[in-house]
């Protein structure tokens, strides 16, 4: 019997449950065809081990056709071959070296006291008030600041660099309430970005430094330098993830806290190791949803058919939930070991930042745990209607240092 959900709805997300319909096609249809209107639909692979096989498959499969559903294929044809998350060899591992000096195990343990730095103020401060949007007012501030560190943007631009990030992907710093920005605004601080960006490659042509904006243009991709074109396509590509993945990790993390006090009790006790609860956090929230390759050959996945030229979409947040895998999977266990996500994906595209965002998040977990002894939501969380990040737009909660 043919599937009728088609899980690349928005919907699902915002106001649907994901979680009981992965787990329904996880025990149905772990592989199977998605229609998806309008465009000619794909493969969806729900469990783990036929993920992780597309993933390691780099022989059969293709990113160069884009990395994710409903993606504009205008700009993936003039990102393609160019930018590194839709690159195949020879190229992308060539662009993954040039781009991962700023992203090696020493240099983003440099980074951790500026995470700090950053993390503390802002936790303070909403301990201060009677209730905060933990979105805009602390979980989109760390990683735009801190890749404002990587990209080594001038103190006297950063203020101005953080609030257009925050904006451009979805939340608003500073403004009332903190409400979502809309489509319009976020288009605009995202351009705003990129023209910014342009400048600083034209400035680090003219005086590079030692950050990775300087390493892409000393770069040489093939015996030749990188263009313009690619450097920005990589910066702006950088920027995307760097924010995303953190941010939504960042709130989602927290709302699983509170509604599992008894975790948030370990954490804080020491009960648990902060490793650890790192990566349940990232496997628990999961919130890059799928991603996407295209068959360059036939080839058989969980038992199907899949043609040349046909698209298979890992749904990783749904692997994230294989009961085969993960016991338990739906209970949140700061000290589940072994815990292989597949949150970051796996194989050559494995992703470049993931040790930034585990420190971020590591360092965030332990600021929280330090400070602030009781959490609670205060009003309505909104969900971001989205089927490429499972992602939390508004999370209004009250912080105090004393436990109840």
């Amino acid at each position: 019997m043919p599937v009728t959900i088609d899980v690349a709805d928005p919907d699902l997300y915002a106001s649907g449950d994901p979680v009981a319909t992965w787990a329904r096609l996880r025990a149905t249809t772990p592989v199977f065809w998605n229609e998806h209107p309008p465009g000619p639909g794909f493969w969806s692979v729900m469990t783990y081990r036929p993920a992780l096989e597309v993933y390691r498959n780099t022989g059969a499969f293709t990113s160069e056709l884009g990395m994710r559903v409903d993606s504009d294929p205008a700009a993936v044809r003039a990102a393609a071959g160019k930018m590194l998350i839709v690159t195949d060899p020879p190229a992308h591992p060539r662009l993954r070296q040039l781009m991962n000096s700023a992203f090696v195990p020493r240099v983003v343990a440099t980074l951790e006291e500026s995470m700090r730095r950053v993390i503390e103020p802002l936790v303070d401060r909403a301990l201060e008030k009677e209730s905060v949007d933990f979105v805009s007012e602390v979980a989109a501030v760390l990683p735009a600041a801190i890749i404002c560190d990587i990209m080594n943007v001038p103190q006297a631009e950063r203020t101005t660099m953080i609030e257009l990030t925050s904006q451009a992907f979805g939340a608003s710093v500073g403004t009332s309430g903190g409400c979502p920005m809309d489509q319009l605004q976020r288009t605009e601080a995202h351009s705003e970005i990129f023209l910014y960006y342009t400048e600083l490659v034209q400035e680090r042509r003219r005086d590079p430094g030692d950050d990775i904006v300087s390493a892409l243009i000393r770069g040489d991709l093939g015996g030749r330098p990188l263009t313009d074109e690619e450097v920005l396509l990589n910066c702006d590509g950088l920027v995307t993830g760097a924010n995303e993945t953190t941010r939504h990790a960042s709130a989602a993390g927290l709302i699983a806290l509170i509604e599992n006090p008894g975790e948030w009790h370990r954490l804080k006790t020491g009960e648990v190791g902060i490793e650890s609860a790192v990566d349940e956090v990232l496997r628990y929230t999961s919130p890059a949803l799928h991603v996407m390759r295209v068959a360059t050959q036939d080839v058989e996945i969980g038992g199907q058919q899949v043609r040349v030229g046909e698209a298979v979409v890992l749904w990783n947040s749904s692997a994230n939930r294989d009961e085969s895998v993960f016991p338990e999977p739906d209970r949140f266990d700061l000290g589940r070991t072994p815990n292989r996500h597949l949150t970051f994906g796996m194989g050559p595209h494995f992703c470049l930042g993931a040790p930034l965002a585990r420190v971020e998040l590591k360092v965030l977990l332990q600021v929280l745990a330090e400070r602030v002894g009781h959490m609670e939501i205060t009003g309505p969380v909104q969900r971001m209607r989205s089927n490429f990040m499972w992602g939390v737009d508004r999370l209004p909660v009250a912080l105090s240092r004393e436990g109840r």
